[in-house]
């Protein structure tokens, strides 16, 4: 008996710390989530701040690069920032507490908002060149997200739904926004193309773009929400070229074709892992042989 009692004394104290790092873990993916939203409404002028657009020399505009999307492209941030807020909401229940997949990423969730402000930030000080490094890991650390969020499967539809949706659309435009910020870089720093004409620039970083696509589509077996903003960055960087300058009727109808081609194989891939779930079910129930 008294051996039983120590153990479960001893225990006492170690689930009190587990309890303890859970909740300030909620917190501060909570409250770094309303930091990337205070950001955001200083970047976009509404707080004082100067908009992005005007920003950094103009660099960041719709009209500064062939990469850039037209911009109500960016109207993308209101609903990547909501999802974001539903999944800090979501993961601070009590219910999610001790949830595997959230210990897993919430400090991750959180980095990921602290670099979008951190962005901004430097933006705003129009340190268009450390914007890049910033976006860059960004890029990483949604990537990382997304990998083990295909490894660890949602708890049921809500989590699948503000989870890996609200993370899925967030990589996706990121991997736009990335391609487009590096094209802001290296233009406003007066790289010339190495004798390439812009136009093959622009659809190669398209192309690079899509690749990123296609492979997330792929491995993720068909998840949509990446695809989705990635496909709809794309398509506003062909309204962007075929509608306003610098305009690009190549650059267009490539951003067109690469945004398709996105869509197009997240479809295959879903409807491959939808047929090859149902196949597996099919196996495994007893009596079909």
């Amino acid at each position: 008996m008294t051996s039983t009692a120590g153990t479960r004394d001893e225990a006492r104290p170690t689930a009190e710390r587990g309890r303890a790092a859970d909740t300030v873990r909620q917190v501060v993916v909570l409250v770094t989530s309303l930091l990337a939203i205070a950001a955001a409404f200083v970047g976009s002028g509404a707080a004082g701040g100067t908009p992005i657009q005007d920003a950094a020399g103009g660099w960041l505009d719709s009209d500064s690069t062939l990469i850039a999307p037209a911009r109500p492209a960016f109207g993308i941030w209101s609903v990547i920032y909501t999802g974001m807020l539903a999944y800090a909401i979501f993961q601070v229940l009590p219910a999610q507490r001790t949830s595997a997949r959230h210990r897993r990423i919430g400090y991750a969730v959180a980095a990921s908002l602290v670099l979008n402000a951190v962005w901004i930030g430097v933006v705003q000080l129009d340190l268009l060149w450390a914007s890049l490094p910033v976006i860059l890991v960004l890029l990483v650390v949604l990537a990382w997200l997304f990998v083990q969020l295909r490894r660890m499967p949602p708890s049921g539809a809500v989590d699948a739904v503000v989870t890996d949706g609200s993370i899925g659309l967030y990589l996706g435009w990121v991997v736009v926004a990335t391609a487009a910020n590096a094209t802001a870089v290296l233009q406003a720093a007066g790289f010339e193309g190495w004798g390439l004409p812009a136009e093959a620039w622009a659809i190669g970083v398209i192309a690079a773009a899509a690749a990123v696509g296609v492979a997330l589509a792929w491995w993720g077996r068909g998840r949509i929400a990446p695809a989705l903003s990635l496909a709809w960055g794309l398509a506003w960087v062909a309204v962007g070229r075929l509608t306003d300058e610098p305009a690009s009727a190549a650059t267009g109808i490539a951003a067109a074709i690469a945004a398709a081609v996105v869509i197009v194989v997240t479809l295959v891939a879903r409807i491959g892992a939808l047929r090859s779930t149902r196949d597996d079910r099919r196996v495994g129930t007893p009596g079909t042989g």
